[in-house]
């Protein structure tokens, strides 16, 4: 995936994902806004049903005057007197008003004490908003508010829906300012790692993200960059593994199919002195493959271990004994130093036969003929560990790391030539740290290298 596609992938994440955000936004806007509606709706409601809280003044004073007389006698000269109320807090004058008594027989019409419906009974069908008129308890009237009073209502209800558009105004200018402030915050990295992984998905395995925003988003982030890190290196590894194994394989595929070739031309006669090396290339593909299938299973922890109490001592000497020869063909000095009453280690001694193998014929590969390889048992803090050190070439300092890696070898002293497929110290440092313990290798002093690996006393593979 090119840069550029990576980037429109990552704006159109981006895009996505504030979309979303903006959405949950307005979609609690205009929940709040449709909450605030039925109320203003429950409150007309209230209003025009003359529920008590949103009664007009005038009602009161009726009241309190049908307190005082003990009837509504004389309460036709009210609205002529003009002394209690000239309008009511919803706008309406006294000619929208009617008054009814319990009987509910008008009293006043319209705000006229001699109306044309005056001491007959009101009209049950008749329009306007009845506020009952009670004087302890009881209901002695009712007052009829007429259609000019929607006028009011109309001014109650913009009254109160003006706050509400204006607070629903400030919600979204607030959800904008939020919505942006989280798209920096928190959509941004997430749609940066939602893109990388796009590309990781896509094979681009070099993709990473910029770690930012709130911290657990930088930890999402770093954790992704790090398997991003996993994902490339173990890739990089497949890839050269495989082009080792295909190097390690041509050699002897191509002695052997010169040898077989020319003994079928006719060009080498098929005697053992001509069958013999192609044999030996074939026991060299037999030990590479095993090689490569005890490497593979016990990376993936899959190789048996029959565990029982091994005295590292006794098997360093039992491992000298099996190089003593090939030693002293070159003249090399093979030694074994032992501490005294070591304790045993929990291990499998046939694994642990093949870990010292694999050292001394690694040292004895890269020692001069002369040379001396030692090999030495002694007790550790919580277990035993036991080291082969040489007195060849070493190791370059900056490949140290390096040595224990599968098909690995180093420049200079340690080449091609002197024989090896590289895998011996890989799968010695499987061996070891599947069986719980460790291994290391540095640099002499005095010249050479010392590998050392060690069990603990206490292991439970």
């Amino acid at each position: 995936m090119t840069t550029s596609n990576a980037d429109h992938s990552a704006r159109h994440i981006r895009r996505r994902l504030f979309g979303l955000l903006m959405q949950a936004f307005g979609i609690v806007v205009v929940v709040t806004v449709v909450l605030l509606v039925g109320l203003l709706a429950a409150l007309i409601g209230l209003v025009t049903s003359g529920s008590a809280g949103f009664r007009p003044p005038v009602a009161d004073t009726l009241e309190a005057y049908y307190l005082g007389r003990g009837s509504w006698a004389g309460v036709m000269e009210v609205p002529a007197q003009q002394a209690i109320i000239d309008r009511n807090e919803f706008g309406a004058e006294w000619h929208n008003l009617s008054l009814l008594d319990a009987a509910g027989m008008v009293l006043i019409d319209h705000g006229q004490p001699d109306g044309a419906r005056v001491g007959a009974p009101y009209p049950v069908d008749a329009h306007g908003i009845r506020v009952p008129l009670t004087v302890d308890g009881a209901t002695v009237g009712t007052l009829i508010l007429h259609g000019a009073n929607w006028t009011g209502l109309l001014a109650l209800f913009s009254g109160l829906v003006v706050p509400v558009l204006f607070i629903s105004f400030f919600t979204g200018l607030l959800t904008l300012l939020i919505g942006w402030l989280l798209a920096r915050r928190v959509v941004t990295p997430l749609a940066d790692v939602a893109a990388a992984a796009h590309q990781v998905a896509g094979g681009d395995l070099s993709a990473r993200v910029q770690v930012r925003g709130p911290g657990d988003l930088r930890s999402l982030s770093d954790s992704f960059n790090r398997m991003a890190n996993a994902l490339e290196t173990s890739d990089r590894q497949r890839r050269a593994l495989l082009a080792d194994i295909a190097h390690e394989l041509r050699t002897p595929l191509t002695v052997i199919r010169g040898r077989l070739e020319g003994m079928v031309d006719g060009v080498y006669p098929p005697d053992e002195a001509h069958v013999a090396p192609v044999l030996e290339e074939t026991y060299v593909l037999e030990r590479l493959v095993e090689d490569l299938r005890t490497l593979t299973l016990a990376e993936a922890r899959q190789l048996h271990f029959d565990v029982r109490p091994v005295d590292m001592g006794d098997a360093a000497e039992r491992a000298a004994a099996l190089f003593e020869a090939e030693a002293g063909e070159r003249g090399i000095t093979l030694a074994v130093e032992r501490q005294p009453d070591l304790p045993e280690v929990p291990a499998d001694a046939q694994r642990v036969g093949q870990v010292i193998g694999n050292l001394v014929s690694n040292a004895l590969r890269y020692v001069p003929e002369g040379g001396h390889v030692t090999l030495s048992a002694q007790r550790i803090n919580g277990g035993v560990e036991l080291t082969v050190s040489d007195d060849g070439p070493g190791v370059d300092p900056d490949d140290l790391a390096r040595l224990f890696e599968r098909f690995w070898r180093g420049e200079k002293s340690r080449t091609r030539a002197a024989g090896g497929a590289g895998l011996g110290l890989a799968i010695a440092r499987q061996l070891v740290e599947a069986q719980g313990g460790t291994i290391r290798a540095e640099n002499r002093a005095e010249g050479g290298l010392r590998v050392a690996f060690a069990l603990p006393v206490g292991n439970g593979v």
